[in-house]
């Protein structure tokens, strides 16, 4: 199993910047892909970013160019920098971690709050 802690949510305003991260523990050599999806009141959990283990990176269209995804292999920690917040990236924001073959790893979420 893979276990997954986010830290480094809270409140900003907007224009201003966070950076979330993600440490993971557990059965890590196994992981391929790490995430970050976040999910709005009322609304369905959504996609960010993605990381895989090559380092190859993927952002939903509404982050692209304010939000890096990054990570540190020796660490087990996949970051998530968010620069020019909005209000309307206020959301719990849940780290992913995907291995071949098994069911999705969540971690328990960290909640970011944008004020106008």
């Amino acid at each position: 199993q893979v276990q997954l802690v986010e830290s480094g949510g809270g409140l900003v305003q907007a224009g201003g910047s966070l950076r979330l991260s993600c440490a993971a523990s557990g059965s890590i050599f196994s992981i391929n892909r790490m995430g970050w999806y976040r999910q709005a009141p009322g609304k369905q959990r959504e996609l960010v970013s993605t990381i895989t283990s090559g380092g190859l990176t993927n952002y939903a269209d509404s982050v692209k160019g304010r939000f890096t995804v990054s990570r540190d292999n020796a660490k087990n920690t996949v970051f998530l920098q968010m620069n020019s917040l909005k209000p309307e990236d206020t959301a719990v924001y849940y780290c992913n971690a995907v291995r071949s073959l098994r069911p999705p790893s969540w971690g328990q979420g960290t909640q970011v709050t944008v004020s106008s």
